[in-house]
């Protein structure tokens, strides 16, 4: 039988580049001399470290950009709010993987209501999509594309 799982997954090696780059960017630039502004990275959550707010928004979008260039879909970071302590502010910047069981279950339900003749399972961090008609798995596809979820999607294993 025909089948497919969808995930979402992150290449750690590319946020680690991405967050290499983006401390780069940071050093050189003129604004930024002479402050401890950096960038940290530690099991897909990225703390931002400068003397300002200001200062934190700015490194925010220079993060989110160096993110998009390497790849990485900005939808699946979590950003929390800034956090001041007298002279330093920090930031933390989750990047979110695999599918939590609410967007297991909401996928599950937007596949059974389209009333194609597939069945879904929540398997771990991912949902496999069986059926016995690869065109039916196709417009599962197209469905989940179309639809309005917080989390970049891909397909993988399509199997027939």
């Amino acid at each position: 039988m025909p089948s497919f799982d969808i995930v979402s997954e992150l290449d750690a090696h590319e946020v680690s580049n991405a967050v290499d780059q983006a401390n780069r960017e940071v050093g050189q630039r003129f604004d930024f001399k002479g402050t401890d502004a950096k960038f940290e990275l530690k099991d897909l959550v990225v703390t931002l470290h400068a003397k300002a707010e200001f200062q934190l928004k700015q490194m925010l979008d220079i993060l989110m950009l160096k993110l998009s260039k390497r790849g990485i879909d900005v939808a699946c970071t979590k950003v929390e709010d800034p956090v001041v302590l007298g002279q330093t502010a920090h930031q933390v910047v989750t990047l979110r993987e695999g599918i939590e069981s609410e967007l297991g279950k909401k996928l599950q339900r937007l596949i059974k209501d389209s009333k194609l003749k597939v069945q879904a399972a929540i398997q771990d961090k991912q949902v496999r999509v069986t059926g016995k008609s690869r065109d039916d798995l196709q417009e599962v596809i197209r469905l989940a594309r179309g639809a309005k979820l917080d989390m970049p999607l891909q397909f993988k294993n399509f199997r027939d």
